[in-house]
Formats: C-alpha cells, sequence, structure tokens
C-alpha cells in the first residue's frame, strides 16, 4: 500500500541523533512508503545563492529538503521571513497527495507549511517546550496551541509534556516517551584503555543552556584526580561559556555510531541540567542510553527523571552530591543489568515505539489513545 511520511523538523537530519532520526528512520522502512524529510534553511558551501530556493538530498533512503537562501550572517530557523518559501514550493515539489499523506511536525512554526501539504493525517510530536529555549521565537506559544488544535494525532515525548499539552486541550494526546536502541549500546563492551590513568566521569548529549556548567566546574574542583569529559556540540551558547580546568575535556559532536565506544570510556555518566525553564518538561533520552551501556548515572532531579527511574539513577543536587556520588559508584560500570532494568529497557525499545506510533498514524491497528499510552508505557 502507497503511503506517504512527510516530517518537518527543527533538527537537521546528519546532526544530533535524538528522536526525530530513531523514529523516522524506523517508520520510513514500511514497504511502499515515501519519506520526506524537510528542515530548516541553510547557505550551501561553495555554491552562490542569489534567491531562495528549496533544496534535496538522498540520505538513508529517504529525501531531505531544505531552503537554499543567501549568507545571512546569522541562523535562520523556521521563521515568518522564510515560511512563505516553504509554503509556496513544497507543494510544488513533492506534489498532490496521491494516497495516504501523513505531514509530521517536530515544531509549531512550521504549521502553515505543513498544511499547505493536505494532510490526510497531521501528526504533532512534542519532543520539546521550543518555547522554553534561549532565543525561542516570539509566536512560538500562539503557534503550538494552533497546532495542537489543528493536529490529528498528538504525541508527547515525556510525562512533563504531556500534562502540558493536556492542559492545552488535548486530553486525547498519547504519552509516548523516547526510547533506546539497546543493542546499538550494549553491542560495545566496556574497554580498558592502557593509557587512562584516573576515571572519567562523562557527559554525552548537546551542550546548552540546560547544561548547569557552574556544577560542572565544581565537580571537576572537586575530583581533580578525575577527568570530566563532554561529548556533544555547543548549541545557543558560546564557547566561552564552557568552565575551563585541566581535567575537563571537550570532545565536540561525535557521529552517532561512535558513541557506544565512547560511554565504554566512562566510569560514571553525568546528567548535570539545570534546573530552569528549559529543562522543567525535559525527558532526556540518555537516559536510556547510559543505562543500555551499563552505566551509573547521576542526575541532577529533573522532574522526568525523577519520576521515571526512581532507583535507578542517583539523584543529586550540587556538586558535592555530583562529586560523592561518582566516587561512590566508582567500579559499577560493566555490572550485569537487573532483571528490572533490563525489563525496563525492553519496553523502551525504539523498534517498539515506533510500531506503536506507526499503527496508531497510518491506521494498521487503530487503538484508543488510553490504550496506545498504556501500550506505549507499559
Amino acid at each position: 500500500m502507497h503511503s506517504e511520511l512527510i516530517v518537518l523538523s527543527h533538527l537537521r537530519w546528519g546532526w544530533v541523533w535524538q528522536r526525530p532520526q530513531q523514529l523516522v528512520s524506523r517508520l520510513n522502512k514500511a514497504p511502499g512508503r515515501k519519506t520526506w524529510f524537510v528542515e530548516e534553511p541553510l547557505t550551501p558551501p561553495d555554491v552562490e545563492v542569489t534567491q531562495n530556493r528549496l533544496g534535496i538530498a538522498e540520505a538513508d533512503g529517504l529525501t531531505r529538503v531544505f531552503l537554499e537562501i543567501p549568507e545571512q550572517g546569522r541562523h535562520v530557523g523556521f521563521f515568518d521571513e522564510v515560511m512563505p518559501d516553504y509554503v509556496e514550493q513544497l507543494p510544488a515539489l513533492i506534489g498532490p497527495p496521491s494516497g495516504d499523506r501523513v505531514v509530521w511536525i517536530y515544531t509549531p512554526l512550521v504549521l502553515e507549511a505543513a498544511l499547505a501539504l493536505e494532510p490526510t493525517t497531521l501528526v504533532y510530536d512534542v519532543m520539546d517546550d521550543l518555547a522554553a529555549f534561549r532565543n525561542a521565537a516570539p509566536e512560538l506559544l500562539v503557534r503550538q496551541r494552533q497546532a495542537l488544535k489543528r493536529a490529528d494525532v498528538v504525541f508527547a515525548g515525556g510525562r512533563s509534556l504531556h500534562r502540558s499539552v493536556v492542559k492545552q486541550g488535548r486530553e486525547d494526546a498519547h504519552l509516548v516517551p523516547s526510547g533506546v536502541s539497546v543493542g546499538h549500546y550494549a553491542a560495545t563492551a566496556r574497554k580498558a584503555d592502557p593509557g587512562r590513568d584516573r576515571p572519567v566521569a562523562g557527559y554525552v548529549g548537546v551542550l546548552d543552556e540546560r547544561i548547569d556548567f557552574a556544577l560542572v566546574a565544581g565537580l571537576a574542583e572537586r575530583l581533580p584526580e578525575w577527568e570530566i569529559r563532554m561529548v556533544g556540540p555547543i548549541c545557543k551558547i558560546e564557547e566561552s561559556d564552557l568552565p575551563q580546568a585541566p581535567n575537563i575535556a571537550y570532545l565536540g559532536q561525535q557521529a552517532y555510531e561512535d558513541l557506544p565506544g565512547h560511554m565504554a570510556q566512562f566510569d560514571v555518566a553525568l546528567m548535570p541540567f539545570a534546573l530552569n525553564e528549559a529543562t522543567k518538561s525535559i525527558s532526556p533520552t540518555k537516559t536510556l542510553e547510559y543505562l543500555a551501556s551499563a552505566l551509573p548515572v547521576v542526575s541532577t532531579r529533573v522532574p522526568d527523571v525523577v519520576a521515571d527511574f526512581p532507583g535507578v539513577v542517583d539523584l543529586q543536587d550540587d556538586a558535592d552530591g555530583f562529586a560523592a556520588a561518582c566516587q561512590d559508584l566508582l567500579g559499577r560500570a560493566g555490572e550485569k543489568p537487573s532483571p528490572e532494568l533490563r525489563r525496563l529497557l525492553k519496553r523502551h525499545d525504539w523498534n517498539r515505539i515506533a510500531e506503536l506510533m506507526d499503527q496508531q498514524v497510518f491506521g494498521r491497528e487503530r487503538s484508543t489513545p488510553e490504550r496506545a499510552t498504556a501500550e506505549a508505557t507499559a
């Protein structure tokens, strides 16, 4: 059966591998399905662009689409200045629907372009409270309400996000937390580095305003005999915002396939999140990735982590607590997971989650919101 999936995402396909890439790479495998992945504008290197135009590129069995624009000297996202180009050019590029057309959005800023594609089903997968992020577009709150009202299917990627969506009138929203590719992380056994002479406490993920960098600096100061290893790209902050110390190492963005190897070098995994507007609704995917890598995890008290991982993640409030927890947990990496942890990881396998969402959206096995939520969180 022919079907189309058109995803409009604020995250590029080739950036940090997160919820959109995990789900879309699996949804795209359905027989007879054509998938388009529409991204924010970019300025192509070594090519002069004089007017805004759509570009395409094939990647991993799907078609990436992005608006090519002249160099702006600043980030241009899905803002009002470029949306008319998407609204006009996307339908011309993709053509009219010829069957089941699912348009799946990750930011409410693309709602007008999504509707211009004449979806048979409009899906809004709420993975972040984007309005709470630094430099968020002021129109996000209004567009969020509009997108929630117009969407045929709404998913929420965590408990706090789900409560927020329900409060905004979508009582039928499905709670579908993010998952983990268990085999991807479990396949790399813990490595002994003969050149390493000290323990490593590590973080993998985006370095932005959600990280408590004062806590990271304090941890490095309290554990001078440890290395604090930060793996991930810098986003929406300046490099000068990063604390510097002899025992803090920044490794930058790494390929998704290389992450298990980096985690295999950790003795303790860190989630040093600041408790602010940008983190009150997050449900960090890295929690499951750390656990699948057989790592002990220390985290600040992010609400969804507290609710979802009681007794599994070591919760601490400050640098003193993190330092003490790291010392207590040293030697625990690589331990065989408990039966409870194995069941937890199995419930949150990305393959299972993608299958449930596919059934709900494409109608292979229609279910009630209550059933879908129960299946995804059971």
